[in-house]
């Protein structure tokens, strides 16, 4: 693995903060790619389409696939960093959580499009942890998708990093504290 690939992903359980670090990368002048399944969500509820994960939990995990490959490519020639609210083995952790078998598509594809081998995970936050229209999980739930993305991203051939319980800004700090050592920038 190249450790030079500046894409990045930043991941974790439902409600942990993600968007939230993502917005505040931006307010620095990051490149940031939002998360696709809130996305999806979205725009599927809006047009009372069928591929949400109370619904057509295969369409979901498809569409997601399709939007996170066209995400990696449409930024895999950066030159500069770029961060991504979840990646493509993001995916791959969603249809093991649901014990949906993945498809050929989506085992290549986390092989094929590889990130910078750092990922940055969020673990459960209970403190800070909220319900909203795109997010129905209960606590529990958001625990569960931790552990599932945890082993995933490690059987990836991930090195995660956990990052600190700590205010947005000062999360970004130690997110660009941790690149920076590491002669990424």
């Amino acid at each position: 693995m190249n450790k030079s690939i500046p894409l990045f992903i930043i991941t974790g359980g439902p409600g942990v903060g993600k968007t939230t670090i993502i917005g505040e990368l931006k307010r620095r002048n990051y490149n940031c790619i939002n998360e696709v399944a809130r996305n999806i969500i979205k725009e599927q509820a809006k047009s009372n389409g069928e591929a949400l994960p109370w619904a057509d939990k295969e369409k979901f995990t498809l569409l997601m696939l399709k939007r996170s490959i066209e995400n990696y490519i449409e930024n895999k020639d950066n030159s500069f960093i770029t961060f991504f609210d979840r990646g493509i083995p993001d995916t791959l952790a969603y249809t093991e959580l649901i014990k949906l078998q993945p498809s050929a598509q989506l085992t290549k594809a986390v092989k094929m499009y590889r990130y910078n081998p750092i990922v940055f995970v969020l673990p459960p936050w209970k403190e800070i942890y909220q319900t909203d229209s795109e997010r129905k999980q209960t606590y529990q739930e958001a625990t569960d998708t931790y552990e599932a993305i945890t082993n995933t991203y490690n059987n990836c051939d991930y090195q995660l990093i956990e990052v600190p319980k700590l205010d947005a800004k000062k999360r970004v700090d130690y997110i660009l504290s941790i690149i920076e050592k590491r002669q990424f920038t």
